[in-house]
């Protein structure tokens, strides 16, 4: 090991993010001054990568979790040679920069995945692990080892005070990912000072109990850096915390060690004088000239490495082409063989959690990159999946049991779709909010994770409304790139399963009943085909309708109900009925193909079982058939009628004159 030119690593390192975060005058130094030696044998010595090829599949993974202290892996990226350039540094922080003021996944080579939110770093990373053992255990031979690669994490204190990360690190125990080593920058402060204000558990207890191999060194000795990374590569059984103590901003004259250090920029004064004590010349963006020659030798033999394991890879497939044309297809989301999902006979009565559970079946068998699971609730969310359980004992399963850690299997699943995979999660749709920030970071990078809500409604009854969804489905749409599809009967659940799989631009959400729902007729002999569309006609009118009324899930039988009922009465004429599943996709269609569905003259009734948010674009508020208060405890017909949401309340709506109420 060269420690010499680690240091001058490690001086560009703190050269670099001083300059940059005052030139932004915004930015985090505590980190990349804490830490930069990490960083020197990480990028210098440790893991195996080409900054040539930063999509090479067997490259090790760096997670950034404490994602604040950007500079810090952006100043590596430059100095390895991944294509961040000086000026792009000196552009920290500005509109068009690939150093965004946290890393942004897809804005620059090199950065795995998006962080800034604290733990969701580690969570993302043991989505990775899981998944680097999967491909090993799917496609590795007793002649060629194709995957065998770790994801190494930097965490703080903040990110192992985050529950996400709790939740996700008793997962990597119980699942034996030995693969996965964790970096604990502890420096003991956090932005309101102390650690101790907030935080004095024994963390190396707390991750040994969670089945973790935990060591303990020095930030700043390379023996030690080398040694525990040894140790942990050592034993396969276990992931790994390596708690380095650190001392933040080291290098700041008079603000190491301080809290002033971490979520500020030194200011003129101080990084003149830090400048001085660590020997960088005058000038700005100063870069030791050993630091870009050792990266320059070190890029050589990371190539050399990289071909061979090319080479492996091309004889690899020559030998197994069925297993190639499956990681192939693993990798570009793609199905092997055309999906055969189930028919339902119209009439029948199945919830849409039933009829997704039969897609899945389906799903499963075409898609070899599909896997997951629920947050124990595999039977409610009729998610079971064929293919074996993924576990410590068995690599090769592709269903995931996460427990009760709705975060967690969130982030865990951002983690498996970055390594290609695609995965689905389940819960019930009121528990969304226990996972909505990994659900946002899936969004914000463009993620393929399907979420599989069920529960949909108070039609759930008895549980009452802690468990029945109100305003959630309304939040879940305000999240921009989230296709939200709420199917209304068994037949449309199938088709939101086929548009989920072909969405490939952000997550899916499916919201599905608990109850029953009769596969009703479809006036729109095309309507699988008009869904994509983000709605479709139901029940048409003889003559151009007078009154739209706009259902969504179990809503639409509602809505088909209260037609019969008008129907009785005998006026029913001039109503048009139509199927909503999607209102984001609906409202991203041009004028005339809205107009098609819903006239622009036509009067809009809308009948969906929660808030009203986001309806006012289709309807007056005196014609929104909505929930705007919680639910009730009480069998499902009993508190549906209690709150007015009736076949009988529908149609009075209906027949009532619009007003502009």
């Amino acid at each position: 090991m060269d420690t010499k030119s680690l240091e001058k690593i490690a001086l560009s390192v703190r050269s670099l993010s001083m300059d940059a975060i005052q030139e932004a005058n915004s930015g985090h130094p505590g980190l990349p001054l804490g830490c930069a030696e990490l960083g020197a044998f990480l990028y210098g010595e440790a893991m195996k990568q080409d900054p040539a090829a930063p999509t090479w599949l067997d490259r090790d993974r760096f997670v950034l979790s404490a994602g604040h202290g950007s500079m810090f892996l952006y100043s590596l990226l430059h100095l390895a040679g991944y294509g961040i350039s000086l000026e792009d540094i000196r552009r920290f922080r500005k509109i068009g920069s690939p150093c965004a003021g946290h890393p942004e996944y897809g804005m620059a080579p090199g950065v795995e995945t998006t962080t800034g939110p604290l733990g969701q770093g580690i969570a993302n990373a043991v989505g990775m692990a899981i998944g680097e053992a999967m491909l090993a255990a799917r496609f590795n031979t007793e002649k060629r080892r194709i995957f065998d690669h770790y994801t190494y994490v930097l965490a703080g204190d903040g990110c192992l005070m985050e529950g996400v990360a709790a939740e996700a690190s008793s997962l990597a125990g119980h699942l034996a990912l030995g693969k996965l080593i964790v970096y604990y920058d502890s420096n003991a402060i956090t932005i309101d000072g102390s650690t101790e204000v907030a935080f004095t558990e024994d963390v190396a207890k707390r991750y040994e109990a969670y089945g973790w191999q935990v060591l303990r060194g020095d930030m700043y000795n390379w023996s030690d850096l080398e040694r525990l990374t040894a140790a942990a590569k050592a034993d396969e059984k276990r992931p790994s915390l390596i708690i380095l103590k650190s001392v933040i901003g080291k290098g700041a004259p008079t603000k190491q060690g301080t809290h002033g250090v971490h979520g500020a920029p030194l200011g003129p004064e101080e990084l003149a004088k830090a400048k001085v004590g660590l020997g960088i010349p005058e000038g700005k963006f100063w870069v030791a000239p050993e630091a870009y020659a050792y990266f320059a030798q070190r890029r050589i033999e990371q190539q050399k490495r990289r071909e061979a394991w090319e080479a492996d890879f091309a004889a690899w497939k020559n030998e197994e082409p069925e297993l190639a044309a499956e990681l192939a297809a693993l990798l570009e989301g793609r199905a092997t063989k055309a999906l055969d999902l189930p028919g339902f006979a119209k009439g029948d009565k199945i919830a849409t959690r039933n009829a997704s559970g039969k897609a899945i079946q389906a799903v499963a068998a075409a898609y070899p990159g599909f896997v997951g699971g629920s947050a124990d609730l595999t039977g409610p969310n009729v998610t079971q999946i064929p293919g074996g359980v993924f576990s410590a004992a068995e690599r090769k399963g592709r269903m995931i049991h996460f427990g009760v850690r709705e975060h967690g299997m969130a982030a865990i699943a951002n983690g498996l779709a970055l390594l290609g995979f695609r995965p689905f999660v389940a819960t019930f749709l009121s528990f969304v909010d226990y996972l909505r920030p990994s659900l946002r970071l899936a969004a914000l990078m463009k993620l393929p994770v399907v979420y599989v809500l069920t529960h949909d409604s108070i039609y759930l009854g008895e549980d009452g409304p802690t468990h029945q969804p109100i305003e959630q489905l309304a939040s879940i749409r305000a999240m921009p790139n989230v296709l939200v599809l709420r199917p209304a009967d068994a037949e449309e659940t199938a088709a939101a399963w086929s548009m989920a799989m072909e969405h490939r631009q952000g997550p899916t959400v499916l919201c599905l009943s608990r109850q029953n729902l009769p596969v009703f007729e479809k006036d729109d002999p095309e309507w699988a085909v008009t869904m994509h569309l983000g709605a479709y006609v139901v029940r048409n009118s003889a003559d151009l309708p007078e009154t739209v009324v706009v259902a969504t899930g179990s809503e639409v039988a509602l809505a088909l109900d209260a037609l019969e009922l008008i129907r009785k009465d005998g006026a029913c004429d001039g109503i048009r009925i139509v199927s909503m599943p999607s209102r984001e996709l609906f409202f991203a269609q041009p004028d005339p193909v809205r107009e098609a569905l819903i006239p622009a003259k036509a009067r809009v009734v809308v009948a969906e079982a929660g808030v009203g948010m986001g309806w006012e674009r289709l309807a007056r508020p005196a014609d929104i058939l909505s929930i705007e208060r919680f639910g009730e405890s009480g069998p499902a017909d009993e508190v549906a009628r209690h709150l007015g949401f009736t076949a009988e309340a529908l149609a009075a709506m209906i027949k009532r004159p619009g007003t502009e109420a």
